[in-house]
């Protein structure tokens, strides 16, 4: 093959992930109303993946370029990563939209508004982009569980009944999903714990954290290791369906798109 057909193979390659991500994400609209991202998640996860399997091929010519466990969680933190970079703004978004005061106390009119007075309290950095660093840490490890639990129950599986991974049915295709995503919450919990109070926070005198150490300290001396663990129940029940969606619509759409 030559460069510029593996160029063209690689381009090919890329836009399918990204549109079996943009399928997943348009299920994740229809099931809750939140689907941005996805595509970036899928695409950045599937770009990691090709260049771990080119990685050990040129290491190992004779063995299969398959990825080993470790190198399928860090191609997920990658994509968690890659995500973080919208994903931070827009969920400081939705949360300041989601705890003002109603009525007459309103501080934001909308979307746009918010974003405007966030960036003017501190600057874009560290307004709306507060809590960006809890942000990425809490993206990596999210979707480096998810994908690898995902890719270890997919392969689990295809070896167990002796099939292909294309081969496993629709309704394991769900459950794995569904069960990845509860590994995605019970991993990476704690981080948007805290994520989500530097996010809710106040400017200036009414700012309780200095940053993401003293939240977390203040989180384990006011509550103790429970404090990082509010809610997880409602978030696991949610997370199910959610994830079993997205990754069922997108093998759904990879293998249709083959």
């Amino acid at each position: 093959m030559s460069a510029v057909e593996a160029e063209t193979e690689g381009l090919a390659r890329t836009l399918k992930d990204l549109t079996a991500g943009a399928a997943g994400g348009i299920a994740q609209v229809l099931i809750v109303g939140i689907g941005a991202c996805v595509s970036i998640q899928f695409g950045a996860f599937h770009e990691a993946r090709r260049r771990f399997e080119a990685l050990n091929s040129k290491s190992a010519p004779t063995r299969p370029a398959t990825l080993s466990y470790t190198q399928y969680y860090l191609a997920g933190a990658f994509a968690g990563i890659s995500n973080s970079i919208i994903s931070g703004p827009i969920e400081h978004v939705r949360i300041r939209l989601q705890t003002q005061p109603h009525g007459s106390q309103r501080l934001y009119s909308g979307p746009v508004d918010c974003v405007r007075k966030l960036s003017s309290h501190e600057g874009v950095l560290r307004g709306l982009y507060r809590g960006e660093l809890v942000t990425v840490m809490r993206e990596a490890q999210a979707y480096g569980c998810w994908f690898l639990s995902f890719e270890y129950l997919m392969n689990a599986d295809a070896r167990r009944n002796g099939i292909k991974r294309e081969e496993v049915s629709s309704a394991k295709v769900a459950l794995y999903g569904g069960l990845a995503g509860e590994a995605l919450w019970l991993g990476s919990y704690p981080f948007d714990v805290v994520k989500s109070k530097m996010q809710s926070d106040g400017f200036g005198a009414e700012r309780r954290y200095l940053g993401m150490r003293d939240c977390f300290r203040q989180t384990y001396v006011r509550e103790g290791w429970r404090g990082f663990w509010k809610g997880i129940g409602p978030t696991l029940l949610r997370a199910m369906p959610v994830s079993a969606g997205t990754f069922a619509v997108v093998e759904a759409t990879m293998r249709a798109l083959k």
